[in-house]
């Protein structure tokens, strides 16, 4: 049973192999995604044009936090759902146990 399920394994893995999906598939982002974005790139170009030396340390953090949250936005705005090939493999083999 162990040497089938061995086999199989090897077999399903051999078979996704090539089938990973594309890194960075192109979804269109909505109209509002689209305002928030052009805001978000609009912010950004005025922190770019900010003089760093002359803010304190609390200033730059509190713009390190916003660049940080505007980051996690924007990844969010991709609405991408993956699962890796290792993980497709454990839910078949956990398929093929039940």
């Amino acid at each position: 049973m162990k040497k089938l399920l061995a086999v199989l394994a090897i077999f399903v893995s051999v078979q996704f192999a090539n089938a990973t999906p594309e890194k960075n598939p192109k979804i269109e982002p909505t109209a509002a995604q689209k305002v928030r974005l052009a805001e978000m790139e609009e912010r950004l170009e005025e922190i770019k044009a900010l003089d760093f030396k002359s803010m304190s340390k609390d200033e730059i953090k509190s713009i390190r936090t916003e660049m940080k949250e505007m980051k996690a936005e924007a990844k969010r705005a991709g609405n991408g759902i993956y699962i890796s090939v290792g993980a497709i493999i454990i839910i078949l083999l956990i398929l093929l146990l039940i």
